[in-house]
């Protein structure tokens, strides 16, 4: 099963299942109705009726207070690449945090930003949280993930290591795309070994497996369960394997017109093409334009 964030006609957020060819889809619940319930959502048959896929917007299923929680350096060959080289294993994961405005869906155009001279490639599996968690042990965390997804972490390299946080560089337009969610009973455990392999224009970049990890799923979401509560719906994106641009010689990175694809084990294959600046900037305009819209519908 595929699951997918839809909106028909502009309407509100829902989720979908989507068929095995990826021609049409059944929604199972609305966006908040699923995440208030999301393995009995998972378990019933879809009541919302169906669509064409070519009919419907794909989003990522992903509530918008939903915290991104991201680990970096959580494959042993990433830690020994590039600027973090001959640092050794951080003894805890290094987390940060996307918003979840960043975040986007297979198929979807990434733009370079202005400031940039192109875009890192990070393929990666990201974990969803089913389950209040607090205070949890490994195993409750664990046990507590719903499904996983493909996911690339496309950053802009020149603002990450602008200061020792990441956020900026981890947070450009669209620079999360997501695949659908695949339920966790489906996907089994990470720690047997997913293969993940990322490509740019049809060359393999990074070619890695889950059981490199350096930091488990179940034990990274107890870590942060100590100190602040997860909710259904929150994500954990579990890092990239070794093979990223910037840490080549020389440094190869993505810019408009390349296509970058991130293929991961019984999660599919994820497909983006990165664009140029100029598209950041005319969809900024049209959001603008959006709420002058509905301001200006509000008081008249």
């Amino acid at each position: 099963m595929r699951i997918v964030g839809i909106r028909r006609d502009g309407g509100p957020v829902e989720v979908a299942a989507l068929s095995p060819d990826g021609t049409e889809v059944a929604v199972l619940a609305g966006l908040r109705e699923f995440w208030a319930d999301p393995r009995g959502a998972l378990a019933r048959e879809p009541s919302g009726g169906t669509a064409p896929a070519a009919a419907v917007t794909f989003v990522p299923p992903v509530l918008p207070e939903a915290r991104v929680i991201c680990i970096g350096l959580n494959y042993l060959k990433h830690v020994t690449e590039g600027s973090f080289a001959g640092e050794g294993v951080p003894p805890h994961p290094t987390l940060f945090a996307r918003w979840t405005r960043s975040l986007t869906v297979d198929g979807a155009e990434v733009p370079v930003p202005s400031n940039e001279e192109g875009l890192d490639w990070e393929g990666e599996v990201v974990a969803y949280v089913g389950a209040p968690l607090v205070d949890a042990s490994p195993e409750e965390a664990l046990a507590a993930v719903v499904g996983y997804s493909a996911f690339n972490d496309l950053t802009s390299r020149r603002a990450q290591k602008l200061t020792s946080q990441w956020i900026l560089g981890k947070n450009g337009d669209s620079s999360g795309p997501l695949g659908p969610l695949v339920p966790a009973a489906e996907v089994g455990d990470l720690r047997d070994g997913l293969r993940v392999r990322t490509r740019v224009n049809g060359e393999v970049v990074q070619d890695g497996s889950t059981d490199e990890m350096v930091y488990t799923v179940g034990d990274t979401l107890s870590l942060v369960s100590h100190t602040f509560t997860l909710h259904p719906g929150d994500l954990l994106a579990t890092g990239t394997p070794s093979g990223v641009g910037y840490a080549r010689t020389p440094p190869w990175l993505l810019h408009p017109g390349d296509v970058v694809e991130v293929e991961v084990e019984r999660l599919g294959t994820l497909r983006n093409p990165i664009v140029g600046n100029d598209a950041r900037v005319r969809v900024g305009n049209d959001a603008r334009a959006r709420v002058g819209d509905d301001a200006r519908a509000r008081r008249a």
